[in-house]
């Protein structure tokens, strides 16, 4: 990861895509999830080296977002990676900080609740890979208050409480 990011740093170009280095990182904890302490604090320099801008924020958190609802148990991991980043990442643009960014990319995908229970083979199952990782956001993303108080993102288990119903 950070071969990639001294390539473009040597070279003075922007960088192309954070798909290859950030896919990269998703698979290998995929693969070895033990690794996640040893190498989260290396990666999260390369991000914050790499996502200057909105639409990269933008493209990580949809990156991060589609790896935990497409990879089979990856939802826990998903959403780890999710608090960590959400604490550490130094960039909050205008448009969101990157807890906002994600959560906002879950409420799209919650909003159309009723139309996924109800659509072609491909939706509900995309749908149902959604509900987990829901829940392990739930249970990890820590929100931290102006005095240092840790809380959960109520609106995660409001949502989750209303998913059976669809």
């Amino acid at each position: 990861y950070s071969n990639y990011r001294e390539s473009y740093e040597d070279d003075g170009e922007d960088y192309p895509t954070l798909s290859v280095p950030v896919q990269g990182f998703l698979n290998h904890l995929t693969e070895q999830a033990g690794s996640f302490e040893t190498e989260i604090e290396q990666f999260t320099e390369t991000l914050n080296a790499c996502v200057t801008t909105d639409d990269a924020l933008q493209e990580l958190a949809e990156l991060i977002y589609q790896q935990a609802t497409s990879i089979p148990n990856f939802s826990y991991m998903g959403a780890r990676l999710c608090n960590y980043l959400s604490h550490h990442l130094t960039i909050s643009p205008q448009s969101g900080n990157f807890r906002q960014l994600l959560l906002q990319r879950c409420r799209t995908e919650y909003e159309v609740k009723d139309q996924a229970a109800k659509g072609d083979e491909v939706t509900p199952k995309q749908f149902h890979a959604f509900v987990p990782f829901l829940g392990e956001l739930y249970h990890n993303l820590e929100i931290r208050g102006t005095n240092g108080q840790v809380t959960r993102a109520d609106i995660l288990q409001v949502g989750l409480q209303e998913l059976p119903n669809a």
